[in-house]
């Protein structure tokens, strides 16, 4: 099969009328396009250039050679348009995955203006506290609040996340405020769903506290209730427990200690090669909505 960049180098030579101004618009010497030429006329078996030491001529092969090769280029121009043309176009479905009661508080308000602004953009929102797989789900994009790893996956951070220790006035009426971290163990703890451990940042660095607790469920909304129930402390993201925080029915305990910074909220995505228009701009749209200094935390 012909090298397609001889095939650019040929019409190129015959534009110009010149090997010269050919290797300078393409970059290569007289020397090198050439050879191109002739490695091309080799393998087709026929003259397709008469040189002369003043000008270079289409042979009659040459002719209608380069009549079908301009028709090849224009084609191939034609495909890079139209697919770079269809990147860009908001058109088909856009495949969300977002931890359940983040994706209900701070996305799914704000769908109907990115939307209204992508008309043609249709959205399926998909809400799980599981980390679910990319790639084999069919997903555009997953917004995680974790500290990231797995490197196979390319990560762009939307926002700072922070998590404080709290509880509802009347626990703490009850059963005390702690005054250390150790006092912790004498308290009635609501552990996450999945039962992680709590990693702390305090003022000797980081630690980690395993929380035991007699609640036991696979829902973080759960856990948020019944913190605002007064049931017992939690370590909770400010994104979902800010209004309780503000209006008093929650306090935050032991405020030297908060979540572990290396955790964010980011968006993930399968590779940053090829990343579609509706992924990118999704992302542009939540890193704008959200900022340095999350709307949360204003």
């Amino acid at each position: 099969m012909t090298n397609l960049g001889d095939l650019e180098i040929f019409a190129s030579v015959v534009a110009t009328g010149s090997m010269s101004l050919a290797g300078r618009a393409l970059g290569f010497s007289p020397a090198v396009i050439s050879k191109r030429i002739k490695r091309l006329e080799d393998r087709l078996g026929t003259r397709l250039l008469q040189r002369t030491t003043r000008q270079i001529s289409l042979t009659e092969a040459g002719q209608g050679f380069y009549d079908r090769v301009l028709a090849i280029l224009a084609g191939l121009e034609e495909a890079e348009a139209y697919i770079a043309g269809r990147s860009a176009q908001m058109q088909g479905t856009l495949k969300i995955s977002a931890p359940t009661s983040f994706g209900r508080l701070h996305i799914a308000p704000h769908l109907k203006s990115f939307m209204q602004a992508h008309p043609d953009l249709a959205i399926n929102l998909v809400l799980s506290d599981e980390f679910v797989d990319i790639v084999g789900g069919g997903f555009d994009i997953a917004i995680r609040i974790a500290e990231l790893t797995d490197s196979s996956l390319v990560a762009r951070r939307l926002a700072p996340v922070r998590r404080v220790l709290c509880a509802a006035p009347s626990y703490i009426e009850t059963h005390g405020m702690p005054v250390d971290i150790e006092d912790l163990r004498r308290h009635i703890c609501l552990p996450a769903h999945n039962h992680d451990p709590w990693r702390l940042d305090g003022p000797k660095g980081g630690l980690t506290f395993r929380p035991e607790g007699k609640l036991i469920t696979n829902s973080s909304e759960v856990i948020r209730e019944a913190v605002i129930a007064g049931f017992g402390i939690a370590l909770r993201s400010t994104w979902d427990i800010g209004p309780e925080l503000r209006d008093g029915r929650l306090v935050q305990v032991l405020p030297a200690y908060e979540g572990s910074h290396s955790v964010t909220l980011s968006a993930v995505y399968p590779t940053r090669q090829f990343l579609p228009a509706k992924v990118r701009v999704f992302i542009d749209f939540l890193t704008e909505l959200y900022g340095p200094v999350p709307y949360w935390e204003r």
